[in-house]
Formats: C-alpha cells, sequence, structure tokens
C-alpha cells in the first residue's frame, strides 16, 4: 500500500432510522444523508449485514480460510453486539470498502451538515493500520499448523 493507509467512514443511526436504513438504504427518510452519499457515490452497509454476510460466506466455503469466522459469528450470536452493529453503516465509495483519505476527508466533511445527534448520531472514521483496530481475542484465534 505504499505506507499509505485506507480509511472507511461509518455513520451511526437512531434505531427506527438504522431500521429504515437497512430495509433501503436509499429510503426517502434518510433526507439529505441519501444526497450526500449521492455526491460522493457513495453506498451505505449495516455492518450486521457485513458481518452476517461474512459469515455466510465463510460457511459456503470453508472457515479455515477466514480467520475472523469464529470472532464475527460470536458477534452475530451476541443480542448486545446486535444491537450495537444494526446502528452502524459503513460508507462505500464507488463500491469500495476503505478509500484514499482524501476521499474519506471530502465525504466526512459533507455529512458533517447531516450528524444532528438525534437521528444520525455520529460519524467515525476507521483507518486499515492494524494497531488503530481491535485485535481479535485469542479465544477466537485459530492455531497454526
Amino acid at each position: 500500500m505504499n505506507g499509505q493507509w485506507q480509511y472507511q467512514l461509518r455513520i451511526y443511526l437512531a434505531d427506527e432510522l438504522a431500521a429504515v436504513a437497512c430495509g433501503d438504504p436509499a429510503a426517502p427518510a434518510l433526507g439529505p444523508l441519501a444526497r450526500v452519499l449521492e455526491k460522493h457515490s457513495a453506498t451505505m452497509k449495516c455492518q450486521l449485514d457485513a458481518f452476517a454476510d461474512y459469515v455466510a460466506e465463510a460457511e459456503a466455503h470453508g472457515v479455515e480460510g477466514y480467520p475472523l469466522y469464529a470472532w464475527t459469528k460470536a458477534t452475530l450470536e451476541d443480542p448486545v453486539k446486535r444491537a450495537k452493529h444494526v446502528r452502524s453503516f459503513a460508507l462505500h465509495i464507488k463500491g469500495e470498502a476503505v478509500y484514499p483519505k482524501q476521499e474519506a476527508d471530502a465525504l466526512e466533511a459533507d455529512l458533517q451538515s447531516v450528524v444532528d445527534g438525534i437521528s444520525i448520531l455520529r460519524i467515525s472514521r476507521h483507518d486499515t493500520n492494524p494497531a488503530n483496530n481491535p485485535q481479535m481475542p485469542d479465544r477466537y484465534r485459530q492455531p497454526r499448523a
């Protein structure tokens, strides 16, 4: 990656709006959020749905090749974690889950105007630097052959 990290923005929605967005990420109820996303060729993916997709893919192709399988599956089975992640939406730009800093900066700047703390709660920024990301608990690590 030539020393440059990639970024992902996530948006956190109140329960009612999250339910709408899970059913239809382009729903008119999303109002100005949908317009900001369209401007940046961005889409939303519910984190809970992303986790479920990962687990389903792992189960279809063999969990051995999916190092985060056990941890992700445990998250899906935990009601507290489900409730947390169903309100979190990863923002993809032009179909990409991670993107250059300048794209993240531009999207984040425009999103600031729609965060109201009531229905659109907050934005977070994540990067691909492993030092900045949660590490898998030991109990979910697969032993190395």
